[in-house]
């Protein structure tokens, strides 16, 4: 497998254009990508994308056993993980609350919490022994502002944030138990309206996009990670609307 020299960074949830940037801005920084997605022939097709040198590999990170297969390939081809970048997710909408169906519900718990618990589980203790050990997740502006059509969504991603942030805690508690150790890991969330590509605005050139995210504005706020005290950003909700990008450190 082919490897960068800095940090070795796992990028879940590769296969789609966020996956794609972020997988491609670490490299292009120097990290080790590997990139992650469910169906191997989508996920080869987005690491070519994402540029030479990172590796992808298939796994369904809802299934706890192939997760852990997939820990143990990157500890026997790469050695210890220092950072998960976890990109998987989805959407599903209705009219209301009583038309939330559980299909849908079953779809964004296995997405949204199922993989998140999974992966988080699996790779804590190579990022809480990491020197730069960092966890990011992206959410929506909508889990602070829930709405009837999307309560299933919100839930989801309200539960999946309430993860991340214990993930911090325990960070915090594992490295610095005796009040004297200098906290070396990170777990943060970023928070989005809405994310945009290069393949969307060409899609519908006519369309401005307001509120969204780009993609690659995710992706340097991703590799921005990595060079900030994990002090600063351990259980941080870090806002990256346009307005706000500066916040969480991109430009």
């Amino acid at each position: 497998m082919t490897a960068g020299n800095g940090p070795t960074v796992v990028v879940t949830g590769g296969s789609g254009p966020s996956g794609i940037a972020v997988a491609g801005a670490l490299r292009r920084a120097g990290f080790a990508v590997f990139t992650v997605g469910s169906d191997q022939a989508r996920i080869d097709a987005a690491a070519a994308q994402a540029g030479p040198g990172v590796t992808p590999l298939a796994c369904d990170l809802a299934s706890l056993p192939e997760v852990r297969e997939l820990h143990r390939t990157l500890a026997r081809d790469a050695g210890r993980i220092d950072g998960v970048i976890h990109l998987v997710g989805g959407w599903r909408g209705a009219q209301g609350i009583a038309d939330q169906s559980d299909e849908d519900w079953d779809f964004l718990e296995r997405g949204a919490i199922t993989t998140l618990r999974n992966v988080t589980r699996v790779f804590y203790d190579d990022l809480a022994a990491s020197d730069t050990g960092r966890f990011a997740m992206v959410t929506s502006t909508a889990v602070s502002r829930p709405a009837a059509g999307v309560a299933s969504y919100v839930a989801a991603k309200a539960a999946a944030e309430a993860w991340t942030m214990a993930v911090a805690e325990g960070f915090a508690r594992d490295e610095d138990g005796d009040g004297t150790t200098k906290l070396h890991s990170a777990a943060v969330v970023f928070v989005v309206e809405a994310l945009v590509d290069a393949g969307m605005r060409s899609r519908q050139p006519e369309r401005k996009f307001p509120g969204y995210t780009d993609v690659e504005d995710l992706a340097a706020a991703v590799v921005g990670l990595f060079g900030r005290p994990a002090a600063e950003l351990n259980g941080q909700r870090l806002p990256l609307t346009p307005d706000q990008a500066s916040i969480a450190g991109t430009t």
